[in-house]
């Protein structure tokens, strides 16, 4: 009975979960295999371990898939195919200027199902800076350890004399060479998916720390021994080695959009570093970067959680600039062929990340994104247009104009030293025009100026979804035409735009409802039917994306209450849907569905701001509860880790800000709406050498309602916190509850900025 007794004593502190108080290794605590179980009907991520830099042009990553597949490895599968040099921003974009390296032993084998070894996650190890696996195939380990244009190989084989290494130049035109006098490959790739000049070349070197016993070239599947030159539509070369007891065998690879020299010289990233030093130079470098952001006073998972997110935050856009023999920033254009000088960032999708992803590199690495808006600029004088889906040239995918608020919102958090006139100009251009491609400029335009909106029964897709992300692109234009001080008529011009968005609410239903070209709304109206008038949703998501005037849409609603029970009625209402515009359910439809959490869908974009909400509603302690509802159920540190897809860091963004208890509701303005912060404490290092501070010791599952809250010592009451404010340096402290404060918060002055408070 004693012993008994005391178990039952001591339960409740055994099954609790384990706090960490500080980390110093924050590269350790990110997982590159979250989100990695997944396939084209269900997503929980659909990511790939990108073995990589910060930011860097090169990914590489394990391919257990067949080449070309957009799901390059898939958690449940059991046999790896190579070692993919990737340029993925997502399955469906797929991939551009890949090839792979294989190591294999004995019989020469170029077919991709032969060669293929069985592995088990039990003997991989997966960190941003580096990649271990045992091919039990093979018996035998590969390791990988990447710079930004680079990296360094490290097999291990047991003695042999037979060890090969494959290398995979792909189909759709590829050319390798062997240079055996210097114990290298070189050659170039042209498998892409789209959205590169006629002239795209990825260009490779890979150099070996000893001279090959044997070699050849391959052509498709048939081998060709003793060969050293082949172009063709798929090649590649197997290099035979003589292996010692105990020896390792070192490959040096780099690769160049530019040219084979500015491969050579991008080689220079390992050129006589050893295999432990890269690797520890990337540790490094992920320390500092993911050291900028540090929390404590979480559960193991929590941390591991948050800084896997924190990694996803920070590798896209891609950086597709090189460095010529001077140390100057030289780039090929995905827009004209050239080779120019500048910057030039891609791999992303403006729809998905102008939310919060380029609203979290704006404020915690303001150097690497004002590189990006100079890189933006770079694209549209190249190509005539601003990119809204870049991979790594124009892409025809999504809907909007969303680069007004990647560019207008950079400026208003201060971004400096780039072109802002002439990105002003390609704002004023996209904004009026539709592009080369419908998904370049705005497909519509000449209704939207004209109407002020995109009608429904005029065969353009989406028309409802265009239309109210166009109001908000032209809030942020009016918001950057006011700091550059532009005309008054031009100013008048986008603020009046940006209201159009009242066009398209549905008094009946409360909803946001696609109209006809006469005036008349589309009928009949299913607010639950997915696509058709909107954008991978339907109406109970597009309704809310009125970032830029939260009141103006709850007074449409008849006030606070009204918008408030209509906001709750998206978690309690049933999770039924209509797919039928999709002609099936697509995956989005499912991820929903299956939450738990009503029409709520967090598995995708236009609704992730939606919690925030209630903060204009005089409710924000709905805001809490309800986010950290969303981070402990939607976001696990395990495979099947994301409720949707991960989306270029938008998901993972939409984590880190919401743990750190904010959250940029509208991108173009100079606030971020509160939530509650999930940890104990947080600090931000800015560039400027000040920090956030922000502290919530009575911080636990439990206690997730804020009661009171102090800036700098002093008691505030505001929903919100002001960008500038915070760039001088702030100490934030929470006093947490379990139950809310119904009180704080409550007040008209309390609410975040809505453009129906200005006045004219």
């Amino acid at each position: 009975m004693t012993k008994r007794l005391l178990l039952l004593l001591l339960l409740p502190f055994l099954t609790k979960a384990q706090m960490v108080d500080e980390i110093s290794d924050y590269a350790d605590w990110a997982n590159p295999l979250i989100g990695t179980q997944s396939n084209p009907g269900f997503s929980n991520g659909n990511t790939y371990p990108a073995i990589a830099m910060p930011w860097g042009m090169n990914f590489w990553s394990p391919q257990t898939n067949k080449m070309g597949h957009g799901w390059m490895y898939g958690y449940t599968d059991m046999k790896i195919r190579g070692f993919k040099q990737t340029h993925q921003p997502s399955p469906w974009m797929n991939d551009y200027g890949q090839f792979s390296i294989m190591p294999t032993i004995g019989k020469i084998k170029v077919k991709e199902d032969d060669r293929a070894s069985f592995f088990s996650h039990k003997a991989e190890v997966a960190k941003p800076y580096y990649y271990s696996v045992y091919l039990a195939d093979y018996d035998m380990t590969t390791e990988i350890a990447p710079t930004e244009r680079a990296a360094i190989f490290r097999f291990s084989f047991k003695k042999t004399d037979s060890a090969n290494v494959l290398i995979d130049a792909f189909d759709k035109g590829s050319y390798v060479k062997i240079i055996a006098s210097e114990n290298k490959i070189v050659g170039y790739t042209t498998k892409n998916s789209g959205g590169v000049p006629a002239n795209f070349k990825n260009y490779f070197v890979i150099k070996f720390d000893r001279k090959f016993e044997r070699s050849g070239t391959f052509s498709g599947d048939v081998f060709s021994s003793g060969t050293t030159e082949i172009q063709a539509d798929h090649t590649g070369a197997v290099l035979s080695f003589r292996i010692g007891e105990g020896e390792q065998l070192i490959a040096r690879v780099a690769s160049s959009f530019i040219s084979q020299e500015q491969a050579e010289l991008n080689l220079n990233e390992v050129s006589g570093k050893t295999f432990d030093g890269v690797k520890s130079q990337g540790k490094n470098r992920w320390n500092e970067v993911l050291g900028k952001v540090k929390v404590a006073g979480g559960t193991i998972d929590q941390m591991r959680t948050f800084y896997s997110c924190l990694y996803r935050s920070t590798l896209f856009p891609r950086k597709f600039y090189e460095f010529d023999k001077q140390g100057n920033p030289i780039h090929y254009s995905p827009y004209n062929g050239k080779v120019l000088p500048g910057y030039m960032f891609t791999d992303t999708g403006f729809w998905d990340t102008f939310r919060a992803l380029f609203p979290f590199v704006n404020l915690v690495y303001p150097e690497m994104g004002s590189k990006m808006q100079e890189g933006l600029a770079n694209a549209y004088k190249e190509g005539g247009w601003l990119p809204e889906w870049a991979s790594p040239g124009y892409r025809d995918i999504m809907v909007g104009n969303n680069s007004a608020s990647i560019v207008s919102e950079a400026y208003l958090k201060g971004l400096r030293g780039y072109d802002i006139e002439t990105l002003y100009q390609a704002l004023l251009k996209g904004a009026n025009a539709q592009g080369p491609l419908e998904a370049v400029g705005r497909a519509g335009s000449q209704y939207y100026t004209t109407l002020g909106y995109v009608p429904y029964d005029v065969k353009i897709n989406e028309n409802a979804a265009r239309t109210i992300e166009y109001a908000y692109d032209d809030f942020a234009i009016y918001q950057l035409a006011k700091l550059l001080k532009k005309p008054k008529k031009e100013i008048e011009l986008y603020r009046k735009r940006s209201l159009n968005y009242k066009n398209l609410f549905d008094k009946s239903s409360g909803l946001m409802r696609g109209k006809n070209k006469d005036g008349k709304f589309q009928s009949p109206f299913n607010p639950f039917k997915w696509g058709d008038a909107f954008t991978e949703g339907n109406s109970w998501h597009y309704t809310w994306c009125v970032f830029h005037d939260i009141k103006g849409l709850s007074d449409l609603m008849g006030g606070k209450e009204k918008f408030a029970m209509k906001l709750d009625s998206v978690f309690s209402l049933a999770p039924i849907f209509d797919d039928t515009y999709y002609g099936g359910t697509i995956h989005e439809i499912r991820e929903m569905q299956v939450a738990n959490m009503g029409q709520y869908a967090h598995g995708n974009q236009p609704i992730q701001h939606m919690p925030y909400l209630y903060n204009y509603a005089a409710k924000p302690w709905k805001t809490q509860y309800w986010v950290r509802e969303i981070i402990n159920r939607m976001y696990l540190p395990t495979p099947d880790g994301y409720c949707g897809d991960e989306d270029n860091g938008q998901t993972s963004a939409w984590y880190v800000f919401s743990a750190l208890g904010f959250y940029p509701v509208t991108p173009a303005s100079n606030q971020y709406v509160l939530g509650a912060p999930l940890f104990k404490k947080a600090e931000i290092s800015l560039e400027n050498g000040k920090k956030i501070s922000i502290s919530a010791e009575a911080n636990s599952d439990e206690n997730r309602y804020v009661n009171s809250a102090t800036k700098n010592g002093r008691t505030f009451t505001e929903n919100y916190l002001k960008h500038d404010e915070m760039l001088q340096g702030i100490e934030i402290r929470f006093e947490m509850a379990k139950v809310p404060n119904t009180k704080k918060g409550t007040s008209d002055l309390d609410a975040p900025y809505s453009l129906s408070d200005e006045k004219n």
